[in-house]
Formats: C-alpha cells, structure tokens, sequence
C-alpha cells in the first residue's frame, strides 16, 4: 500500500514557471506600443506586478472579476514602466507577455504517481484561470483549487481541505508538496497534512525538503 492516498501540489515554483518573462515583456511592449524599454526595467517592472499579483489573484474569481485584475495588473507595469496605454490593450500587452511552461520533473511525477494509484489535486493561490495556465504548460490534473474560487489563499488551511473533500482522502493520508514554507507548509500542516517543500537547487536543506518532484515517488 502507498503511504498516502493523495498528493497536493502548489503549481507556480512547483510544477509550472514562466518562460523567460523579461524578453518577453520586452518584446510584447514594442509589438503592442512601439516603445523599447531596457532589459533591466522590464524585470523590475515585471516583478513588481508579480508582488502585486500575488497579494491579490484570489480576487479573479470569474470571468468579469478576472479581466479587472489583468488590467491592473497590466498598469503596474506600464506604470513602473513611465508608459502610458489603453487598460484593455496593456491587458493584452501582458497576456502576451506570458507564457508559462512545465518544469521537467513535473510529468515524471504525475505519471508515476497516476501509476501508483495516487489521487492528485493542484492547490494555489490563483486566479480563476488555473486550469488554462496548467493546460498551456501541458499539465492536466481533475481536481484544480485556486484561491480565486476556492474563497481561501494559503496558508489559510480552509484551501487544503477543499482539495481534500474533493478527493475524499482524510488530511493524515495526504502530502503537499510546494515551494514556500510559508504559505505552502504553514497552510498544509494547519489542516493536518504532511509537506515536502521543493527546493531545486538544494541550498535550503532541512528534513522536509527535497530537490526534485521526482523524490516524491520515494516517498510513497
């Protein structure tokens, strides 16, 4: 038997990242509004709509909700940026500015453990448009909670157990795998679960840290 009937992932720094997102802010900017912006400003301006996204996705919660959310979004940047456009066409602007692709340990892990029998949901802070973006780096997983439908954010514990009631496996016979201890561990063994934090370049260390998703598989 496996110990455990069911493994949580975060997905942005678990099992999808975006793919070269400076150039291609760049690259977006002069398509859209003819102007060029120096690489180290599109990456200021870039993270800083990260930041803002991050305290603030769980508000795209439906297609209306959603497209305000790109829009300021989008004005972050332009603003960060000393640009001034359209709201609608620097949504697109940063639409386009996005590509997010799978990280190469993510399918071996969701193969073996689809392998194994082991139920699999996706758990993060999000917009409503998860199921998109994983399916845009190629990943399909049933049971996607994203705080902008799940009406909790990690490391709110209320996230994890809607994942766990749509699995219908009890929280002691469930791993989360993310990672941030901060979010991901603190709102996983709140709601009673076992955590793996991932840690790719292997400086964090610690006995719940791993260096590959694949690792998980040993786990089991």
């Amino acid at each position: 038997m496996s110990r455990y009937d069911a493994v949580l992932l975060d997905a942005f720094g678990t099992l999808i990242t975006i793919d070269e997102p400076f150039t291609r802010l760049r690259r977006s900017v002069r398509r859209h509004l003819g102007v060029e912006v120096t690489a180290a400003a599109a990456e200021a301006a870039f993270r800083t709509e990260m930041t803002y996204y991050a305290d603030h996705c769980h508000e795209g919660s439906d297609a209306r909700t959603l497209a305000a959310l790109r829009e300021r979004c989008a004005a972050v940047i332009l603003a960060e940026l000393g640009i001034e456009a359209d709201p609608g066409l620097a949504a697109a602007l940063l639409i386009d500015a996005i590509a997010f692709r799978a990280y190469d340990d993510a399918a071996p892990l969701l193969a073996g453990l689809a392998g194994a029998g082991v139920g699999v949901a996706v758990v993060s802070n999000w917009d409503c448009s998860l199921p998109e973006a994983l399916a845009a780096a190629g990943i399909t997983v049933e049971h996607v909670v994203a705080s902008g439908s799940a009406g909790s954010s990690k490391p709110d514990p209320r996230i994890f157990r809607v994942a766990l009631d749509a699995l219908g496996v009890d929280p002691g016979r469930a791993l989360h795998v993310g990672d941030t201890e901060e979010t991901d561990g603190v709102g996983a063994r709140a709601a009673g679960i076992d955590v793996r934090i991932v840690d790719r370049g292997g400086g964090a260390g610690g006995p719940d840290t791993i260096t590959a998703l694949t690792d998980v598989l040993d786990l089991l």
